[in-house]
């Protein structure tokens, strides 16, 4: 069975960091783009940070670039996002998830229409 899950999120306040993990099992995601998104209660699902396959490449939303790190490892299948410098806003469920198969070395999106697998999400809470 195919499993992206995320850990890492608890409440934090603000100026704080926290990591988020995300580990995959049931099959390798080496060769698929990944991704972080966030959906805040009331708002729609937001794009974070993507990485691709390879290089690999990063990229961010706007109003985390500088503040946040994607970073992956192939070899124990698992994700990160390094949040430093949090702030209220960034209050959100994060999730994780894996483009759909085939794509090339340098694909990366910011639409979740794009990502095949997901996880269930872990809660960052950040306080001011």
């Amino acid at each position: 069975q195919v499993q992206l899950v995320e850990s890492g999120g608890g409440l934090v306040q603000a100026g704080g960091s926290l990591r988020l993990s995300c580990a995959t099992t049931g099959r390798t995601f080496s060769r698929n783009a990944m991704g972080w998104f966030r959906q805040a209660p009331g708002k729609e699902r937001e794009f974070v940070a993507a990485i691709s396959w390879s290089g690999p490449n990063t990229y961010y939303a706007d109003s985390v670039k500088g503040r946040f790190t994607i970073s992956r490892d192939d070899a124990k299948s698992t994700m990160c996002l390094q949040m430093n410098s949090l702030k209220p806003d960034d209050t959100a469920v994060y999730s994780c998830a894996a483009s759909r198969n085939f794509v090339s070395g340098s694909f990366w999106s910011r639409l979740p229409r794009d990502y095949q697998y997901w996880g269930q999400g872990t809660q960052v809470t950040v306080s001011s």
